[in-house]
């Protein structure tokens, strides 16, 4: 398969197999545009989540590999960052040290990771809550939290696994329209996994449907929705309605 000029990620060939013969992915070969929005879909158990951690160097394949600005992935790197679904917050730490722990990884001195890590937190609408402990905050606000960790490091590779499961359906709307803003001030290359239809067609310049498990492509879509219109204007769209439609004429299939 040849990738387009404008890939930033390549998976070529990826298999994985768990212990106990559980065969996760087989043969999934894609390609993710630079500066654009990519979701993976499909249903429970398809390999969604663990597509995303081998992107993400957290995980190996067992088989193929995956090509990252050309080269080849060997582990966590500098240019990814993850948003965990539990968000993967550490308890005994304040936000600030929470969004400031990557660049404190990286070595940043402390002023310095202090004041970018200031700058995203308030980007996420979190300004105030610097010194508060995730126990003190709403699922939404740990969320942000998580959000703004991965932007502090500023990495060109957001990878986002469900971000958004565990907020109500208004949150949820606030969240998407942040991160389609975050894409065209930013030009983050994003790679989302969600169970929505809905929210995939809603967000997503590419979307990836896999098939049951072993995870294959089953199809990739490519919605042509005009992004300068408002959100409600979106959802009655021709083509964001019959975008929902085509996922959902793929995914029933699936569903025993």
């Amino acid at each position: 398969m040849t990738m387009p000029d404008d890939t930033i990620v390549e998976v070529r060939g990826v298999g994985k197999l768990y212990e106990g013969g559980v065969e996760a992915l087989r043969g999934v070969t894609l390609a993710f545009p630079r500066g654009r929005l990519s979701t993976l879909l499909g249903p429970s158990g398809c390999g969604k989540t663990t597509l995303l951690k081998i992107i993400a160097g957290l995980i190996r394949p067992n088989a193929g590999e995956i090509r990252v600005n050309g080269r080849r992935v060997e582990g966590p790197g500098p240019e990814r960052a993850f948003v965990f679904q539990d968000f993967a917050l550490l308890p005994w730490a304040s936000v600030l040290r929470n969004v400031a722990f990557g660049l404190e990884l990286r070595g940043v001195p402390p002023e310095q990771r202090h004041e970018i890590a200031r700058r995203q937190i308030a980007e996420v609408g979190l300004g105030g809550f610097e010194s508060s402990y995730p126990n003190q905050l709403s699922g939404g606000m740990k969320q942000r939290v998580g959000l703004a960790r991965a932007l502090a490091v500023d990495a060109d590779i957001i990878l986002m696994d469900e971000p958004f499961s565990s907020v109500d359906e208004q949150t949820r709307r606030k969240f998407q329209e942040d991160l389609l803003d975050l894409l065209e001030h930013r030009r983050k290359t994003v790679i989302f996994v969600t169970h929505s239809i809905e929210e995939a067609a809603y967000l997503s310049d590419q979307i990836v449907l896999l098939s049951p498990r072993p995870g294959t492509v089953s199809r990739i879509i490519r919605p042509e929705i005009e992004r300068g219109k408002g959100p409600d204007e979106i959802r009655r769209d021709r083509r964001y309605l019959d975008t929902v439609d085509e996922i959902w004429q793929i995914l029933k299939q699936y569903v025993a």
